[in-house]
């Protein structure tokens, strides 16, 4: 169900409802007790309520284990050889 957001026009009271979108707007004011209550026009609100959201809901294929891809080592970096220094020139023994 929507949040809506209503302003009254003669005491300045705001307020959010929950309300389903096929219910009347609110008209009167909790505040004042005035039919002056109006819908304010705002960003889209929800809430998420339930058991939740995993991230493997709505992914398919190798998409589906992102958390696990940090595990794995990265293939664009080589791994660094043991018999090299820090310059790149390999050390006589």
């Amino acid at each position: 169900m929507p949040i809506y957001e209503y302003q009254c026009k003669a005491c300045g009271h705001q307020m959010e409802a929950l309300q389903r979108m096929s219910d009347a707007p609110l008209t009167d004011c909790p505040a004042c007790n005035q039919a002056e209550l109006s819908k304010k026009i705002s960003a889209a609100g929800f809430r998420l309520k339930g058991g939740g959201w995993y991230e493997t809901d709505f992914k398919t294929g190798s998409k589906k284990n992102l958390a696990g891809d940090a595990a794995k080592p990265n293939k664009d970096k080589p791994a660094a050889s043991a018999g090299t220094s820090t310059s790149g020139t390999a050390k006589a023994s």
